[in-house]
């Protein structure tokens, strides 16, 4: 059951496979349904100057840790909050990201496993990441101390002052009054993870490094979805090699084509 959980396109070949198709027709099928490329969303990623403005609006927000951690590597709303303790490695600086905290249909939160094997990965955490982490523990030791025995341990990284696992609506109305407070338009908070991969693209990381990071099952999902910011990228540097190749063109000099004879400051007798 919990295979079929990971990957339900399986169970959709097999009962296509059960239909009276020719068997070529069955092969096409079962690849089409094994993966297709996404159809490329819009969304509304932040430049680097607004990332670093969220970033320094949001220094003494109690989830200040969580920001940095979306910002710098990709991590869904659901793998932030279902991030615990145990997953993280502040010693060598490497996140395990093993599960997501949603709501459910009946309305409680739950623990779930990563929607894919690929989403399933370890990723490695910038220092300033680390330092965040160290004083968002250190936070969450002193809100243990306070609330008590009302403290519920359930070991997340991030929770709220009692304990609690965060709730995915209260963190997006968090992330929504902290653009307002930082002046900047308003985005979802899934354009952090966008925003993530869009700055990696501009600096020129590769793309299967960004697939990783981001836990795309396959890159041609991650080439799909930021087609156009690299086609941008590749107008910007076409642009850079035109004034390049302009540049040189305004300084052309007369050049020996090697059918003249040397030049030389003797007399020729």
């Amino acid at each position: 059951m919990h295979e079929h959980w990971r990957d339900p396109s399986q169970h959709i070949v097999r009962v296509l496979r059960s239909a009276p198709l020719p068997a070529s027709s069955l092969v096409s099928v079962g690849f089409a349904f094994h993966w297709c490329p996404p159809r490329p969303r819009r969304f509304e990623p932040l430049t680097a100057d607004e990332a670093r403005q969220l970033l320094t609006t949001a220094q003494g927000h109690r989830l200040h840790a969580l920001f940095e951690l979306a910002l710098h590597t990709g991590l869904c709303k659901g793998e932030l909050l279902g991030l615990r303790w145990e997953d993280l490695d502040l010693d060598t600086g490497t996140a395990a990201v093993r599960r997501t905290l949603q709501r459910t249909s009946t309305g409680g939160l739950t623990t779930l496993p990563t929607k894919t094997r690929a989403s399933e990965r370890r990723i490695a955490l910038p220092a300033r990441c680390l330092q965040s982490l160290k004083h968002h523990l250190e936070e969450q030791q002193r809100d243990r101390h306070t609330a008590g025995t009302e403290w519920q341990h359930n070991a997340h990284v991030f929770t709220t002052p009692q304990g609690r696992p965060i709730d995915p609506t209260n963190l997006t109305r968090a992330f929504t009054t902290l653009l307002r407070k930082a002046g900047l338009r308003r985005i979802r908070f899934h354009d952090l993870r966008h925003s993530t991969a869009t700055l990696l693209l501009e600096q020129g990381v590769e793309l299967v490094v960004i697939k990783e990071l981001l836990g795309h099952a396959h890159i041609g999902v991650t080439a799909t979805v930021y087609a156009h910011v690299r086609l941008r990228l590749q107008r910007d540097a076409i642009d850079t090699l035109s004034t390049a190749l302009k540049s040189l063109a305004g300084h052309e000099t007369v050049r020996d084509d090697g059918d003249d004879p040397p030049l030389c400051g003797a007399t020729v007798r």
